[in-house]
């Protein structure tokens, strides 16, 4: 057992559980800041504090595991503006990032946003693309963000990097990234009903039955 202390608090945990699973051993009852739990959502965004240690660390709640005088805080949720755009009136161009988030030109490259990132994702070097107007890099080096905000958090210039990207990848991906003609002939195939023996065979199983055909499914190397 180790002391940790949550939100101002101390508690005595298991020393094997993460961050996620020791708040709800201390009794908290998680109804924001919770999601899938494998590291993919970016709902338990997490601030913490190591004893005799000055630096503020950063991570998901859900991947990192306890230790000794942990001091922790959540956050599951960052305010960060997100301006209404449709997409199909949008033009794939540099310009267009910047007239929706216009801080982005505040940035001064401090990297404060990258170190904050649990993902380890270069953040500053895709907001250095949107400032470019390189959509395409900002596309392919944001592409395993999680939106968890915690870089929105942290920046000083009160940047909000995640939805920046956001739009930067949906740009791209409608207007410029090369088509998946693959894909296209698959779901007309779909509509014209080569695949509905399959489907009518797959909606008649049962949950137990879906999660084994699942397993048991034939993986590409």
């Amino acid at each position: 057992m180790i002391d940790i202390v949550i939100m101002g608090q101390r508690f005595e945990v298991p020393e094997s559980l993460t961050i996620l699973k020791a708040f709800e051993w201390s009794g908290f009852r998680l109804t924001r800041g919770v999601g899938c739990r494998g590291g993919f959502c970016g709902a338990c965004g997490t601030v913490y504090r190591l004893e005799g240690d000055h630096h503020l660390y950063y991570a998901l709640a859900c991947q990192t595991v306890v230790q000794p005088g942990m001091v922790l805080g959540q956050i599951p949720f960052f305010p960060a503006q997100r301006p209404q755009y449709q997409l199909d009136e949008l033009s794939a161009v540099g310009e267009t990032l910047l007239q929706l988030y216009p801080e982005t030109l505040r940035c001064f490259g401090c990297n404060t946003c990258t170190k904050s990132c649990p993902q380890d994702i270069e953040v500053l070097d895709y907001v250095a693309a949107a400032l470019r107007g390189d959509l395409e890099e900002l596309a392919n080096l944001s592409f395993d963000c999680i939106q968890c905000g915690l870089c929105v958090a942290r920046c000083p210039a009160e940047l909000v990097p995640p939805n920046i990207a956001l739009v930067g990848r949906r740009m791209y991906g409608k207007y410029l990234s090369p088509p998946a003609l693959h894909l296209n002939q698959r779901v007309e195939e779909i509509k014209a009903g080569v695949y509905q023996s399959e489907i009518s065979e797959l909606s008649s199983l049962s949950l137990d039955e879906l999660k084994a055909r699942y397993n048991a499914r034939e993986i590409e190397a």
